[in-house]
């Protein structure tokens, strides 16, 4: 890829179900103190759980079916439409649910597809979540997360392979940077077009990025890999959206 002139946001994904595979966007609305729209809206909890969607509040990813544990979650592909809050999931490119998750007959039908397909993962019969509002993200905060291509690039370097992107499951993937230029972020705001966004933590890797987003194969090591060669599992950033606005890929972007 041939680097930017200018700093600017390559590309915008969501995760409408936590766990399943990302949606990219062509544009997203940011809504200061809040998510990308229906980003982690949705989770899948593994077996009884603690969720009370009366009272929500953060919970463990342990809680729910994700890649960290449950890497046969990226052999699957989920189509999410906002309109209807209907999922449909594909395997192999067929379609083997579909379901309108307001509806508990809606949930049912993707849940009796996740009780059969995981079988071998789950704790108890999986259930979808979801109260309004809140967000199954991996930190408690509402928050989007950046990572930094060039970032991504100098690791494929140091590794000496292809890396994908996704699999650090951002929010936005900027470039135009120099790499690792993110870390010195923190407690400063970065503007990504008309939106500003208070960079509050660096995101800690856990081995869910070990799982090819394409295949599900649990191909690397890169939590390990982070630790033993930068001294920290570090990858990509956090940040709270402060000022709201449309964003869209090649929107400029000005750094702290």
């Amino acid at each position: 890829m041939t680097e930017p002139l200018n700093p600017e946001l390559k590309a915008l994904y969501r995760y409408p179900i936590k766990g399943l595979t990302p949606e990219q966007l062509d544009k997203a609305q940011l809504t200061p103190g809040e998510t990308l729209p229906f980003d982690r809206a949705y989770a899948i909890e593994n077996g009884p759980g603690r969720f009370d969607p009366d009272a929500p509040r953060h919970l463990p990813k342990i809680n729910f079916l994700m890649l960290m544990r449950d890497e046969r979650l990226a052999t699957l592909r989920s189509v999410f439409e906002d309109a209807t809050e209907t999922l449909t999931i594909l395997r192999d490119g067929k379609q083997v649910a579909r379901g309108r998750l307001t509806d508990r007959i809606g949930r049912q039908l993707i849940e009796q597809f996740i009780a059969g397909y995981m079988k071998a993962e789950l704790r108890g019969a999986p259930r979808i979540v979801h109260a309004a509002g809140h967000s199954f993200s991996d930190v408690a905060a509402k928050c989007v997360h950046v990572v930094n291509l060039a970032s991504v690039r100098e690791f494929e370097r140091m590794q000496g392979r292809p890396i994908d992107p996704l699999r650090f499951r951002a929010n936005l993937y900027i470039d135009g940077i120099a790499p690792w230029a993110e870390f010195g972020w923190l407690d400063k705001e970065l503007q990504v077009g008309p939106a500003r966004l208070a960079v509050f933590a660096r995101t800690q890797r856990c081995d869910a990025t070990n799982v090819d987003p394409a295949t599900g194969a649990r191909d690397m090591a890169i939590p390990a890999w982070l630790q033993r060669s930068l001294g920290h599992s570090d990858f990509g950033i956090y940040a709270k959206v402060v000022t709201g606005g449309e964003l869209a890929p090649g929107a400029p972007i000005v750094p702290p």
